[in-house]
């Protein structure tokens, strides 16, 4: 039985993605290339690694217990080529960044930009999850670092204070909300919304919000940015949810108005998590306190 990293490094991002398909993409193989390696790793064990259905595929016991050593192994050599990279002048190493909505689009890019900055042999590999994923994957050692809502139980992981910011209401000029002082979330929702796309993190944490009130959200346009959500609550077309943040850097050259909501979950402390920083890549470590410092 010999599977080298192309076959534990397909074998993860299938199991991660639920898909042979995606799971081909992310390791940027063709599939039928990615379905030959998969069904030649089963036939070499003795055993199947996956269950297939028309929902995708999920790891089978056989398949959990690679799926544990290939991530410890592509760990490993992950930071075995970090460690060599040096020596040659070549990439110093990958950093998986996991993190929620509002870190990703208000606080990351900046932070992210000055390190890579003054580490042009460091690559970043950015995913956006919901916070409570993002704990169970960083558990797993799917990702290197997260990025959560301070509200989420982290476990065991360890945790270090990164921002905070809160969301608010947005609203047009002249909108019936627009003079309210502040205002509950269950009020907004007889109104239409703007809202981000609906593989978002926050526009799945706002719809099992609404769930649980048993309304519904009355969507009327989705978008891929909070600036863009913004710019059509501007036009009329709804209301909006976004980071205080944007909404105060919009507000100044738009003709919106910001309506501060009640909800306790809409103060959003944000959260380091890690395993362990012993675990983590030297530039891993490293990056952890760039963020920390601000």
């Amino acid at each position: 039985m010999r599977f080298d990293l192309v076959d534990l490094n397909l074998f993860r991002h299938v199991a991660e993605a639920g898909s042979i398909t995606h799971g081909a993409e992310r390791a940027n193989l063709a599939l039928a290339a990615a379905s030959t390696r998969i069904r030649n790793m089963e036939q070499a064990l003795g055993a199947p690694l996956l269950a297939r259905s028309r929902q995708g595929v999920t790891p089978t016991p056989a398949g959990r217990a690679l799926l544990t050593h290939a991530r410890a192994m592509l760990a490993q050599a992950e930071r075995l080529r970090e460690d060599l990279a040096s020596f040659a002048g070549g990439l110093a190493g990958q950093i998986r960044i996991l993190s929620n909505t509002n870190a990703l689009t208000e606080f990351l890019p900046e932070a992210l930009g000055a390190f890579l900055a003054g580490h042009p042999q460091v690559n970043i590999d950015l995913e956006e999850r919901l916070s409570d994923e993002i704990v169970g994957l960083i558990a797993e050692g799917v990702g290197d670092i997260g990025i959560v809502a301070g509200t989420v139980d982290t476990g065991r992981l360890v945790t270090f204070p990164f921002r905070s910011d809160r969301f608010v209401l947005v609203v047009a000029e002249g909108h019936p909300l627009a003079g309210r002082e502040r205002i509950d979330f269950a009020e907004v929702l007889s109104h239409d919304f703007v809202g981000l796309d609906r593989a978002s993190a926050l526009q799945r944490f706002l719809a099992d919000k609404v769930a649980r009130l048993g309304r519904p959200l009355r969507l009327r346009v989705q978008l891929r940015s909070f600036d863009a959500v913004c710019r059509m609550v501007e036009a009329g077309v709804g209301v909006g949810i976004v980071p205080e943040t944007t909404a105060e850097r919009a507000a100044r050259t738009m003709a919106i108005r910001i309506v501060p909501l009640t909800d306790p979950w809409t103060l959003r402390d944000l959260t380091i998590c890690v395993r362990s920083l012993d675990d983590l890549a030297p530039t891993a470590r490293q990056l952890v306190e760039h963020l920390r410092a601000g």
